[in-house]
């Protein structure tokens, strides 16, 4: 309605003016009764305000604003609720040995056996203990001596001597400290029966020859033990030997047939180690 007042008041004038020209055009002049019967249109007073109008639809999104200057920390809220239980980790390893505890106390006396005769058995049992003592005695041996199976070719041992075959070529003082660590010596054959073991067990062996614990290093031509004692009346040189030729060797090695030589002592060659039941 506010709209069809402000189009009157601006058509007022032009309706005027238009009816006047036509006046002027070429239409016979009016009487003056006439022309006060003529009714002009003027615009007339501004209207009221109208009443507010409805709410209008919401209008397009505006454009997203600039990203706003982060706030300050807020303070620590409160603690939350324990939360659900986690998956089962994986099984640790296995942890040490812990101590011994303490001896628990004696436990109630047995019932009595049934009487028998026992002395068999007894000297049964006495004879297996045996057994097991000399087979824990070899056990431990092995454990704390042997290298690895294809380093050695078997055993051979005395009343007194355990003899070890180390199929590893070492020069003559790493055979010594070979066997030192075994906690053993460069094998001494003192007498006939050591120095045949010796023999057969490198023939045995497919071998040729050996190092054995025999040497002058500290005074040409007094040959001693790896264990720094004097040969006395045993030996097994062969013919012509020690000959010490060269003038560089120092060392002794064995031949499968028994017999001795001496060798220059930075060549190489498997060895023989002893060790001494007793230490073992």
């Amino acid at each position: 309605m506010l709209i069809m007042k402000r189009h009157l008041a601006f058509l007022g004038p032009l309706i005027g003016l238009a009816f006047l020209s036509l006046l002027r055009s070429g239409y016979p002049q009016q009487t003056a009764e006439e022309a006060c019967s003529v009714q002009i249109l003027v615009p007339g007073l501004k209207g009221d305000a109208g009443e507010k109008g409805e709410k209008g639809a919401p209008g397009r999104p505006g454009r997203v604003g600039p990203t706003g200057e982060k706030g300050d920390v807020g303070d620590k809220g409160q603690k939350g609720s324990v939360g659900r239980h986690g998956k089962i980790g994986p099984i640790g390893s296995k942890g040490e040995k812990g101590d011994s505890g303490d001896i628990g106390p004696p436990g109630p006396n047995g019932e009595p056996g049934i009487p028998c005769e026992c002395s068999q058995l007894r000297k049964a049992i006495g004879e297996m203990d045996n057994q097991v003592t000399q087979l824990t005695t070899e056990l431990k041996f092995i454990k704390n001596a042997l290298p690895s199976p294809a380093a050695v070719a078997g055993v051979r041992e005395t009343d007194n001597k355990i003899y070890l075959l180390v199929k590893e070529e070492k020069r003559y003082v790493d055979a010594q400290l070979s066997c030192h660590t075994r906690g053993g010596i460069l094998s001494m054959p003192k007498d006939e029966t050591s120095n045949s073991l010796i023999a057969s067990y490198i023939t045995q062996a497919g071998l040729t020859r050996v190092f054995i614990g025999i040497n002058d290093l500290e005074k040409e031509g007094s040959f001693v033990y790896s264990d720094r004692s004097p040969m006395q009346t045993f030996n097994k040189w062969r013919n012509g030997e020690p000959n010490n030729a060269y003038d560089d060797e120092d060392c002794v090695e064995m031949v499968a047939s028994g017999g001795w030589n001496d060798v220059a002592c930075h060549i190489t060659m498997y060895f023989i180690c002893e060790f001494d039941k007793e230490n073992v």
